[in-house]
Order: structure tokens, then sequence, then C-alpha cells
């Protein structure tokens, strides 16, 4: 099954608002700590909702934002979610992204990346189209220090990579990035049960949902275009 396939039918299926709301847990905090400034022009891999943009542009007065997205449908759904002229969303390939050299004063993705069937190639273009001095937010759910997330690939029908931290650290200098900071963000506003409720239908323990939630939660890798 192809991405664009996977993420439409989600879309149909109201699943993009969903993943608003889960990913903001830890997303807020992630772009509380971007260095946008007034006029900014913003890149978001992996839109969905296009809920990022829309928080930029509403707290930060981020100048244009472009969302770019595999599934048509969520793209579609995108641009029903905002008037706001200054955001526009587009259905394309990570690999080959359709911005001159430069373009973008900050790259954002969130649980995204690791559908990407070349990371290092999306890496190299993401530093092509940023400026000097701009960032890539990376922030992912689903990596290997994070084992109870490695579920996840049994129950998508698409390839995911499974990173650890130190080859997101790797592939960023590879692809011409500084590492500027890498850390994971707790989920603290998921509820977790007292001991006694456990086993629960998602989890045996409620060691293993703290550890999801808690301990790893969401890892963010930031990258400065030299």
């Amino acid at each position: 099954m192809s991405v664009q396939t996977e993420f439409d039918a989600w879309a149909a299926q109201g699943k993009d608002k969903g993943m608003e709301q889960r990913h903001w847990h830890t997303a807020k905090h992630a772009l509380g700590r971007m260095p946008v400034e007034a006029g900014d022009r913003i890149l978001d891999l992996g839109t969905g909702s296009g809920y990022a943009l829309r928080a930029l542009r509403e707290t930060r007065d981020a100048g244009q934002g472009v969302g770019i997205d595999a599934s048509r449908r969520m793209v579609r759904n995108a641009r029903g979610y905002t008037d706001d002229d200054a955001v526009t969303f587009l259905t394309g390939d990570f690999q080959s992204l359709p911005f001159a050299d430069g373009d973008f004063d900050h790259v954002w993705s969130m649980e995204a990346f690791y559908y990407a069937t070349e990371p290092e190639t999306v890496l190299r273009e993401i530093r092509r189209i940023l400026r000097p001095g701009g960032t890539f937010f990376c922030a992912v759910n689903f990596f290997e220090e994070s084992v109870h997330t490695h579920r996840w690939q049994e129950q998508v029908g698409i390839e995911m990579q499974l990173w650890d931290r130190d080859r997101y650290r790797e592939a960023f200098r590879e692809a011409g990035f500084h590492v500027a900071e890498q850390d994971t963000i707790p989920d603290r506003e998921i509820e977790i049960p007292p001991a006694e409720a456990f086993p629960t239908e998602d989890w045996d323990s409620r060691e293993a949902m703290v550890d999801r939630y808690r301990t790893w939660g969401t890892l963010l890798t930031v990258g400065v275009a030299p």
C-alpha cells in the first residue's frame, strides 16, 4: 500500500483531526521552541490537518506557510480548516520538493519523516530549501528507544523507518546540518490509570504506558542550516 492510499483512507475517516489532538500534547512544546519571527516562511512536511501552520500563524505571526502531504484527501481537508490566504497546501513527494534553494526560513515535521522511503534524500532536500541559519524541527514518536511504539509497523500498511537517536543525529550531519539539540518531550496529558487498572485493552502494565508517554514521548531533533 502507498503512503497516499493509507492516509487518504485515514483522512476519509476523520483521523486527521484525531491525530491533531494527540500530536498537540507534545507538538505545542516543540513549536514553542522554534525561532520563528514575524514574516518567516514555513514549510510543514506531512502537514495532515495543517494544525502546525495555523498555530504558527496565530501565535508567532509567521509569514507564508506551505503544507505538503502525500495524501490528496489530507490536503483537501486541511484547506477546509482555514480561510487564511497566507497558508497553502500541496500534494507532493518529500524527496523532490518543488521549491528553490533557500526558499524557507524553517521546516517543521511531526510524525511524518519516518514514512519517507529515502530519508537521507529528504534531509538533503530540506537542507537545500532552507536559508542559511534556517532550522528543521523533526518530531517523531516512532523511534528505536521507544520500544512500545514499534508495534505501529504492524498496524500500518507501509514501511516505516525505525531509527534511533544516534542515527537521527548522524543523518542530519551527513545532510549538512548542524544538530542544535535533541531531546525527548514527555506527553504529560495522556491520563495514566493506577496500577490496579491494568492490564487494559492496549497496555499490559502501567510501567509500559509510563515508558511510552512519560519517559520517551516525542523525540525532537533540531538541525540548523549553516
